[in-house]
């Protein structure tokens, strides 16, 4: 019993430690922009696919203004998935360097 208890506490504690914010005050608040505006369609975690978008970590800074502000793809991108489901958010323009921060 003992053993499961202390199995569970390292756990928990190590749990705690890999979901700490970032260190670095533009990707906090990247982080927060994110959970607000972008776990609707994207997955919580960045890396992995939410219930509509694909998994956007990673994702550069031209991309997230192409689709942020634009709703396109940069010249000569790929897209992860070709649909035009995610409307231009121009609001979201001044957050972009925090996403971008936060998405590296």
């Amino acid at each position: 019993m003992r053993s499961r208890l202390a199995l569970a506490l390292v756990a928990v504690a190590f749990a705690a430690g890999c979901s700490q914010s970032p260190s670095d005050p533009l990707a906090e608040r990247g982080r927060q922009i994110y959970l607000a505006q972008c776990t609707q369609c994207h997955a919580v975690d960045p890396s992995q696919s939410g219930p509509v978008g694909p998994p956007v970590k990673g994702s550069s800074r031209e991309l997230l203004e192409a689709r942020i502000l634009k709703g396109s793809y940069p010249p000569g991108y790929k897209p992860k998935r070709p649909t035009n489901v995610m409307p231009p958010q121009p609001a979201l323009a001044p957050e972009i360097p925090a996403l971008a921060a936060y998405l590296k």
